[in-house]
């Protein structure tokens, strides 16, 4: 027996008693006539004395050692407070070494400042890396997580079903990984981007509510909030659901995982619904942090008769923020700074208005007594506060005074503390124009179009709307879905609108497009991201931190030396020939 108590749980009330517990050593105290180690273990430290003259029972045993102790518990003279197990200590017998560790770290496991050492040196050594107690803490939190999702889909009806991982390749929006099949020269699988047309086939087989924690993988770049190469998503889908059943098991969701694991603000149910236009007018993003009290608003129509060339013939945003007149000049070109160097602006326009009520600064030459009284009544312009002008094409002038908003925000400390703000992103455009100028679809190419077969054989691709909808959280995309479509002629024109033809739509698939011809019933569901769900909760702004073994930035295991290249006579045997650039 290797312990018979673990690190986290002996009391006053062991006293006297003979105990056995094992862990890694923390750290090594030498006093001298007396030896102290910081035992620990996944449930918390323990303290070993040993006396000068049993030194020698010390013997390889360094820091990050793992050790058995065998000795009785005493009472703490100083005792400690902020441990559970502070009132005790451990007078060693018997220490035996079980797992010896080298004297040098490659870097210090369990400092506050694991943070400052180069994550690919962390990932690298990931095994060390989780011996910090904040980020081992933090994957027990994800597994926490996880049994409350499990406990509420049951609770909402859902059967849980594992759907394939080899699958075929399908558009959802990123790169597929192929996987070559050995048994079928020249074909490959596809991972799954997601579950998406087994969920439907699995409405299409009489199933009532499916869902699963599913991995995903898609080759794209990464961001912080973002796992590169794969994640894990909570999928689900409803049958004779529509639009709003979905979004009561997301809000349910999400509140329940909230409330449950922190003690945050979160807001009420139902959550509030953007449309995505007014979204991309009001925050410059689909993905807007409600904690950030800014908004965008449009001045084109007060400026189209001023003589300002960067103004000339561009659409024209502002932001006002109240009270920041008081900002240096500094402060003024380091936002003109970030808005032209790392945003792409053209021009950062700005004006203070002072407690008299009147302009200085920037762009305040060009603004006449009529603008000024327009800008008043128009967009809230008032003393003592600062307005940033944004000027640009509409597509481009959006993103840019979007990006202006949340730099404001987190500069002037603005967003609200200690609360999940959440919302709903609805009637998102069904298709966009690609960067090559092709109507592709702009999100989920299996969702219902509002307005059905009429609207696809009537309206303009880019006006036509869709039961798409997103739920966003501090800035956040957590959770993405769709009415879909189960109507297999419908799903023929949408895709034909998007360059597909009808026999591409059967060969890439069939499965979906045969279920289809043999009853389906009106289906819809969602799918909320578990790795940003971890990382809201566990408050981390890197996603990489709720992982246990996640890729670098550039999407590479460097625990695992993941990818690397394989025996040539692996590559025969699944028909593959690299060659060469």
């Amino acid at each position: 027996m290797y312990r018979d108590h673990n690190c986290g749980e002996l009391t006053i009330k062991n006293v006297g008693e003979k105990v056995t517990i094992a862990g890694w050593v923390q750290r090594i105290r030498n006093l001298g006539s007396m030896i102290f180690i910081d035992l620990r273990d996944q449930f918390g430290i323990t303290q070993i004395v040993i006396s000068a003259e049993k030194k020698e029972k010390l013997e390889n045993v360094v820091s990050e050692s793992v050790i058995q102790v065998v000795g009785t518990v005493l009472e703490r003279s100083n005792k400690n407070t902020k441990i559970p197990t502070g009132e005790i200590e451990i007078e060693a017998q018997e220490i035996e070494v079980l797992g010896k560790c080298k004297n040098v770290l490659p870097f210090e496991v369990n400092s506050e400042k694991v943070g400052e050492v180069k994550e690919d040196l962390r990932l690298e050594y990931r095994f060390l890396d989780l011996r910090n107690d904040k980020i081992h803490k933090t994957i027990i939190l994800r597994s926490e997580i996880m049994k409350t999702i499990r406990k509420k889909m049951d609770e909402l009806g859902f059967t849980e079903i594992q759907t394939p991982i080899l699958a075929n390749s399908s558009p959802e929006g990123a790169r597929d990984y192929l996987v070559p099949s050995r048994l079928h020269p020249g074909e490959f699988y596809a991972l799954p981007q997601a579950p998406q047309q087994f969920k439907q086939l699995l409405m299409v087989s009489g199933f009532d509510k499916y869902y699963q924690i599913a991995p995903c993988f898609r080759d794209e770049d990464p961001r912080a909030d973002r796992a590169p190469g794969e994640f894990y998503q909570l999928d689900f889908e409803m049958s004779f659901a529509e639009q709003e059943d979905v979004l009561k098991v997301l809000a349910d969701v999400f509140r329940t995982v909230f409330t449950t694991h922190t003690n945050w603000k979160v807001d009420e149910a139902p959550f509030i619904k953007i449309p995505y236009l007014e979204a991309m007018e009001k925050y410059g993003s689909d993905k807007p942090d409600l904690r950030n009290p800014l908004i965008i608003q449009d001045v084109t129509e007060i400026f189209k008769n001023v003589e300002f060339t960067p103004f000339k013939d561009k659409t024209i945003k502002a932001i006002v923020v109240e009270n920041a007149a008081e900002q240096s000049r500094k402060f003024f070109d380091s936002m003109t700074e970030f808005a032209t160097k790392e945003v792409g602006a053209k021009i950062l326009g700005w004006v203070k208005v002072d407690s008299e009520n009147v302009l200085n600064g920037g762009i305040a030459k060009y603004i006449t007594p009529e603008i000024q009284k327009d800008l008043e009544e128009k967009i809230g312009m008032k003393p003592n506060s600062a307005v940033f002008f944004m000027a640009d094409e509409f597509k481009a002038v959006q993103k840019i005074a979007g990006a202006i908003r949340i730099e404001l925000g987190n500069r002037l400390d603005l967003l609200e503390k200690n609360v999940y703000r959440l919302c709903y992103i609805v009637d998102f455009p069904m298709y966009e124009l690609s960067d090559e100028g092709k109507i592709d679809f702009n999100h989920n190419p299996f969702s219902m179009p509002q307005g059905g077969m009429e609207a696809l054989m009537t309206k303009d691709p880019l006006e036509i709307l869709a039961y798409q909808y997103d739920v966003v959280c501090n800035g956040y995309e957590v959770a993405s879905g769709a009415v879909r479509n189960h109507n297999p002629e419908l799903m023929v024109k949408a895709f034909e609108i998007a360059g597909y033809s009808e026999e591409e739509v059967k060969t890439r698939f069939g499965a979906l497009y045969n279920a289809f011809q043999y009853g389906t019933p009106p289906h819809a569901g969602a799918a909320p991201g578990l790795d940003r769900m971890v990382m809201l909760v566990a408050d981390s702004k890197n996603i990489r931190e709720v992982i246990a073994f996640p890729k670098n930035k550039k999407a590479r295991d460097l625990l695992m030396r993941a990818p690397s290249k394989v025996h040539e006579q692996q590559l025969k045997d699944v028909h593959i020939k690299i060659v060469e650039k």
